[in-house]
């Protein structure tokens, strides 16, 4: 005999021990009828959005999260109507859910079963605008009109939109919420800030201006300063380079090379039959020779382990490429990239940079890099000291390609030439091994056909 029982769906630690993950929006309602696996909502983690499957098949009877909440990993988030096993009735206490916690599906990527409390009652509140439950001691207090007990219950928020509103001096019982149940959400405080969403009240205040601290003035020129919390993907890159500035004694050299052999075989190879559909770059011929280069210098690709006082060498390349995305600095890697062949390289790098501009690059890749490139070039800089990538022994930067006068079978003539920084650990790469590296790499840049010696 089955009978429906109640599900809670806990927010799953979504890769490399993250600790808490943001709802950015909602793919099911209350009451939508869910498969096994079926995307029920996007949440974004400090490396990337994610979409997340549900790991039931039922119907779903709460949302206990809105979007824009950030949730600590293990907290409900979502609670469905599934059938179950009910031979007979449960018996009590915490031995009555153990058993069907155990046949729980277990996603990919979501780690060990985790048991549920199954109190869906108790969460139904968070459905609607409804008032939190009254604590004990204010039982005891006389009835008081509805508008005095508001203004201390009322502001529906997230943490990172309180934040926001007390750094930029807003009052959230001023402010109207037009997230789902009057919750108020980020936009709700930028526009209550800029005056487009002030109650009728409020304008005459605003227009006023008095009594108006100076932060929270409106002007024609809008806000002199804007402010926003540190979160997501610019959190985590701000530690992670602030932690390998500190830890990692860098070293960064530079070579300026005549490329015009390596741009004229790129111009051949987009005009092959064997490269038809894909696209090629200088990053392209960049990365390819950088793996080459380190089949000859393996110490570049290699990691410092600190707490086991050991030199990790590494016989494998997963080869990060730095994106620049909306949400900030990302290193996606591609896996066993020294084993793909040139245009396989090419389509690789293609999915990865286009998942990572969308912001759908998944906590696998952005994990378990060796060595990174970062294309600078693209912004028309010709060289710089890029940060080591926590972890990686070396990262390369690439420059811009020019046409410069440059020296050329003894004569001055009009070449395409390009500048390669490489910054490295001096703890696991000498300056001989890091020279060698970046030597090597511009040789393969002038004279392509070196491959054939070096690899």
């Amino acid at each position: 005999m089955t009978a429906a029982m109640i599900k809670e769906f806990r927010l799953p630690d979504l890769g490399e021990g993250l600790t808490e993950s943001e709802i950015v929006n909602w793919k099911v309602n209350v009451g939508d009828t869910v498969r096994l696996n079926q995307v029920i909502a996007e949440v974004e983690t400090a490396k990337a959005v994610v979409e997340l499957p549900s790991p039931f098949a039922g119907v779903v009877t709460a949302l206990h999260e809105q979007p824009g909440t950030v949730v600590e990993v293990g907290k409900p988030i979502v609670s469905f109507e599934v059938e179950g096993d009910a031979d007979g009735p449960p018996a009590a206490g915490a031995e009555a859910e153990a058993e069907p916690a155990k046949r729980e599906p277990n996603l990919v990527g979501y780690g060990a079963v985790v048991e549920t409390t199954g109190r869906p009652v108790r969460r139904q509140r968070n459905l609607a605008a409804v008032p939190p439950l009254v604590e004990p001691a204010e039982t005891e207090r006389p009835p008081v009109e509805p508008a005095e007990t508001k203004p201390a219950e009322r502001p529906r928020s997230t943490p990172p939109v309180r934040k926001l509103a007390k750094d930029l001096g807003v009052a959230l019982e001023d402010v109207h919420g037009s997230g789902r149940g009057g919750l108020i959400i980020r936009d709700d405080v930028l526009n209550f800030v800029g005056g487009g969403d002030l109650p009728a009240a409020g304008q005459e205040f605003a227009a006023a201006g008095a009594g108006q601290p100076p932060e929270r003035a409106v002007s024609g020129q809008g806000e002199r300063e804007v402010r926003s919390p540190i979160k997501g993907v610019r959190k985590l890159t701000a530690a992670a380079m602030v932690s390998s500035a500190f830890t990692a004694p860098h070293v960064t050299e530079f070579l300026t090379v005549d490329v015009t052999p390596a741009m004229e075989l790129l111009a051949r190879l987009k005009s092959s039959k064997a490269f038809a559909g894909l696209k090629l770059t200088p990053l392209t011929l960049v990365a390819k020779a950088a793996l080459i280069a380190l089949r000859r210098n393996p110490s570049l690709n290699s990691r410092w382990d600190e707490a086991n006082q050991e030199i990790v060498q590494f016989n494998y390349v997963n080869l990060g490429i730095a994106a620049a995305t909306p949400r900030g600095l990302t290193v996606p890697n591609i896996k066993d990239a020294d084993r793909m062949s040139l245009a396989e390289l090419s389509r690789a790098l293609t999915e990865l940079t286009e998942s990572a501009r969308a912001g759908k690059t998944s906590p696998a890749d952005l994990s378990g890099g060796t060595i990174s490139i970062t294309n600078i070039g693209v912004f028309g800089i010709d060289a710089g000291t890029p940060i080591l990538n926590p972890g990686e022994a070396a990262i390369l930067a690439m420059g811009a390609v020019r046409k410069m006068p440059w020296e050329y079978q003894d004569q001055v003539a009009l070449r395409q030439v390009m500048t390669l920084s490489l910054s490295f650990d001096h703890r696991l790469v000498d300056g001989e091994q890091g020279s060698r590296f970046l030597a090597d790499l511009g040789a393969l840049q002038a004279d392509p056909g070196m491959a054939l010696a070096l690899a």
